[in-house]
């Protein structure tokens, strides 16, 4: 059975911290009586701080939803829990964990005589989530250009998207990433913490989809130049032009879903097997 496991990225991190601690006293010698020595002062002990751990299930749920993600899990793959806890290194309890959590989040699944595979794409779904991203997306922007200041974190996004061709990055990896924060910031911009939390919701349901997007160069090409049109018009608070190419943004990636076929995705985990 051929392993679904490339690289884990799980460990157990462990530390440890010593401290030694040293004190002389020293005496004034004076005409007359010598004077009593002093005893040294000790420095005051300082608490340890033991680094925070992450709790190993959370690490097992990390790894499997990152090579989801990476397309080295895709729909269809089936997996034992011994199978998968000995690929990652760990006990059965963390796996079994964050098997059950993802499926909670519907994205595999478990039969009493077969064990555990990966969900199909649930397509419909995804276009609800798409329609949810552009209605929040939209409704910030326009907050934006109708602000009297340009948000600090703008000035961040500035950085990264309005640089030089020669400049730009050409890792599908790197650049969905960042596109995520792209959208991400815009949101938080506007300082709607609940929006801000809703929208990020969606980003990681739709994560494994729209990374899909960016296995093509011309479509990493298409995010510098849309994303700089975008941040141009808000900052100019030219509010019909901003929403405009947002939705035309957006829409594209959502035409790029519709595309996706099971052989697309074994494709983009034979393009990132060859690449590791």
């Amino acid at each position: 059975m051929r392993s679904v496991v490339a690289n884990p990225p799980v460990a157990v991190a462990s530390s440890a911290a010593t401290a030694a601690t040293a004190a002389t006293a020293a005496t004034v010698a004076t005409a007359g009586p010598p004077a009593q020595p002093r005893p040294a002062r000790q420095p005051a002990r300082q608490p340890t701080r033991q680094p925070t751990r992450q709790p190993l299930a959370e690490q097992v749920y990390a790894a499997l939803k990152q090579q989801m993600h990476d397309f080295m899990l895709v729909p269809g793959d089936r997996f034992s829990e011994a199978e998968m806890a000995q690929h990652l290194g760990v006990s059965r309890t963390p796996v079994r964990e964050a098997l059950f959590r993802l499926r909670n989040e519907g994205l595999i699944d478990v039969e009493s005589k077969s064990g555990w595979f990966v969900q199909p794409i649930d397509f419909d779904r995804l276009e609800q989530l798409y329609d949810l991203r552009v209605v929040l997306e939209t409704a910030c922007v326009a907050r934006l250009c109708a602000a009297s200041s340009t948000p600090a974190e703008l000035e961040a996004l500035k950085r990264v998207w309005l640089v030089p061709a020669a400049e730009r990055l050409t890792s599908g990896a790197e650049v969905g990433a960042l596109d995520e924060q792209f959208h991400a910031t815009l949101v938080r911009a506007t300082g709607n913490a609940e929006m801000a939390r809703v929208h990020w919701d969606v980003t990681e349901r739709i994560r494994i989809v729209r990374r899909l997007d960016f296995t093509r160069d011309d479509r990493i090409e298409a995010t510098y130049q849309e994303h700089a049109k975008i941040l141009r018009a808000i900052i100019q608070r030219k509010a019909e032009q901003a929403l405009m190419v947002l939705r035309g943004h957006i829409g594209q990636s959502q035409v790029e879903v519709r595309k996706i076929t099971l052989h697309a995705l074994h494709e983009a985990r034979d393009r990132g097997l060859r690449a590791g």
